[in-house]
């Protein structure tokens, strides 16, 4: 009897390991947040501390940010957040928020991330960050949205972006099979924006 006991816990034991690492190998769900979804967002994730750690540097990180964002409206859509919804909510535009675009995610129902594009069109690869306390998933969650992008078509975008540096606005765009970033004006709907 006493051996019987001792194999069913040794039994659920190694079941309980498999399954853990079963569940190590299985691709994260990632599911994008919505304009209209930010605030309940922020809300839920308001305690959150980000970090960029675990997001290692794979092809992505080589691709230019134009044309990522070409990828990420194929697979997701819009972006969560353009400098314009910045502009809209806050009334004027920081040099910390000059950001071209932003894609908010919530993975398996409860993981917090974010791509960013602080840089706008002139770098290479965006800005990832996760809840810290989930770093050891990032890997994973990276790879899964690097696979779900190398699958995803190019849709065409057009965004705004400021670049403080240059003190210069741009229209970055993907049209007709064409990547462009061309200095223009500060955009008049832009204007009215801005206090």
């Amino acid at each position: 009897m006493m051996k019987k006991v001792a194999f069913f816990f040794v039994f659920m034991l190694m079941l309980a390991q498999t399954t853990s690492v079963q569940a190590q190998f299985e691709e994260p769900e990632i599911k994008k947040v919505s304009n209209e979804e930010r605030a309940e967002f922020q809300q839920r994730f308001s305690d959150i501390k980000w970090t960029g750690q675990g997001f290692r540097y794979n092809e992505l990180d080589r691709m230019p940010s134009i044309e990522i964002r070409a990828v990420l409206q194929g697979a997701y859509g819009d972006p969560t957040q353009t400098v314009e919804d910045i502009i809209k909510k806050d009334g004027y535009l920081r040099d910390g928020k000059s950001i071209q675009f932003e894609y908010w995610f919530i993975v398996d129902g409860e993981i917090p991330m974010m791509i960013l594009d602080l840089e706008g069109p002139f770098e290479n690869g965006l800005v990832y960050v996760g809840a810290s306390r989930y770093v050891d998933m990032m890997p994973a969650v990276k790879r899964t949205l690097t696979k779900e992008l190398r699958n995803a078509s190019p849709k065409e975008y057009a965004d705004y972006f400021f670049s403080p540096e240059r003190d210069q606005w741009y229209k970055v765009s993907y049209q007709a099979g064409e990547y462009k970033k061309e200095e223009i004006d500060q955009p008049d709907h832009i204007k009215k924006l801005i206090n």
